[in-house]
């Protein structure tokens, strides 16, 4: 099968989801071409990385500049400023250009496309096949669109603890209902990664719209590169966060854990510890590290060593869509994990076997402090909780799904 792949930020460790799917449709003997966006050394380094497992690599620069006057002149339009964000007529006169190349038949047999910011490049190939732009057949197009935004930003409007990120996602919410429901139109397949985001996808249209195929492809985990170390030794009384902390999501749990959990787990256990885990921290969480018992990292140049060490690993959402990857890397990692139902309500893991699940941050300082007491319970919970990765979220099982999802598209 010839894919035409397009990702308006660079696949890599940190965008796991492209990333692996684009390797796994690779292995399994597709031939793909990335067309991608980058901003920096460290992208062309990973696209450079990228490039056995690619047919072609078409990249272009898109520097943050350009992307914030992109999301100012969108405030004239009634499309949300994520649309915009990625737009690069570079990359999308590449993408016309390589559609409507001179070989015999058209060049791909299906084009995917990840994430609502790329989702302007499928428009836009679409208008093509519609007007007087496209020498060839157009290849149908599947969207990816990894969450519901709408539900996201729903939930952020209230629950984010960052003013400006409040304000924005208000600000962004009308306009990004009206747009996910006018992509639903758009494209021959929708993907997700959770039952929650396919329903909140059918809740925005009205009764008389017509229902696309949204097909539910989860997240995975390379469960080679995140397991277990037999030889490290999980430091007692250490509790870790993982994730991108400027994300408002995850800004958001970090700031509550540490001003409403940590006193509580403190109160009963001085010596614990809170490791903040992840690139490009906010302000607020740089704060938190005053108290010598917090550890906010920055950056790291690899997660695996603080999944493999820590005594637990806390994924206390207080909101958020789709698969949470750290949840996901912690486990395949044996780290037991404790979360909110939110973190793990796209997963079908079971609570207090793979996951210990709670809610209010009683519950939370109660289910850590219980499980820190408890040294058999935690090894139980971190074998079952790697044994759940590996037989629910193998990257070739949900390669595989996506390959049906393509075949059911692709004209005979």
């Amino acid at each position: 099968m010839r894919i035409l792949f397009i990702v308006p930020y660079v696949p890599n460790l940190v965008h796991v989801r492209s990333y692996n799917l684009l390797k796994s449709l690779s292995a399994r003997g597709h031939q793909v071409t990335l067309a991608s966006l980058w901003s920096g050394k460290e992208d062309q380094a990973d696209l450079k990385a990228l490039e056995p497992y690619c047919r072609q690599v078409l990249a272009f620069p898109l520097a943050k500049w350009r992307s914030y006057v992109n999301s100012l002149l969108a405030l004239a339009s009634p499309d949300p400023l994520q649309a915009a964000y990625c737009w690069s007529p570079q990359l999308a006169n590449g993408l016309a250009e390589l559609l409507n190349s001179p070989a015999d038949r058209a060049p791909f047999d299906v084009i995917h496309i990840e994430h609502l910011r790329g989702a302007r490049y499928g428009t836009a190939l679409a208008a093509m096949r519609r007007g007087a732009g496209a020498v060839k057949p157009m290849p149908p197009i599947v969207w990816d669109s990894v969450d519901n935004i709408s539900l996201l930003f729903r939930q952020a409007s209230v629950h984010s603890r960052r003013f400006f990120s409040r304000m924005l996602t208000r600000f962004e919410l009308t306009r990004t209902e009206g747009y996910e429901v006018r992509l639903m139109q758009q494209f021959a397949h929708i993907l997700v990664t959770s039952q929650n985001d396919r329903q909140a996808f059918y809740d925005l249209l009205p009764g008389s719209a017509r229902r696309p195929e949204i097909s539910v492809i989860p997240n995975g985990v390379d469960t080679e590169f995140f397991a277990p170390d037999p030889s490290v030794r999980r430091e007692p009384d250490t509790l870790v966060i993982s994730g991108k902390m400027s994300y408002h999501a995850n800004v958001t749990m970090s700031l509550n854990f540490a001003n409403q959990v940590m006193p509580l787990i403190w109160a009963k256990r001085p010596a614990v510890r809170l490791w903040l885990v992840g690139k490009d921290p906010a302000k607020e969480l740089l704060a938190l590290a005053k108290n010598p018992a917090i550890k906010v990292t920055g950056t790291v140049a690899d997660i695996r060593p603080y999944l493999q060490e820590a005594a637990l690993a806390v994924a206390p959402l207080t909101y958020g869509v789709g698969i949470q990857n750290k949840v996901l890397e912690a486990m395949a990692c044996g780290a037991p994990v404790v979360s909110t139902p939110q973190a793990v309500s796209a997963l079908s893991a079971v609570s207090a076997r793979d996951v210990a699940v709670a809610r209010s941050p009683q519950e939370l300082a109660s289910t850590i402090l219980g499980l820190l007491d408890d040294p058999e319970r935690r090894a139980c919970l971190g074998r079952n909780g790697r044994k759940y990765v590996e037989d629910h979220h193998c990257w070739g099982e949900i390669t595989a799904h996506l390959e049906e999802v393509y075949n059911g598209i692709i004209p005979n």
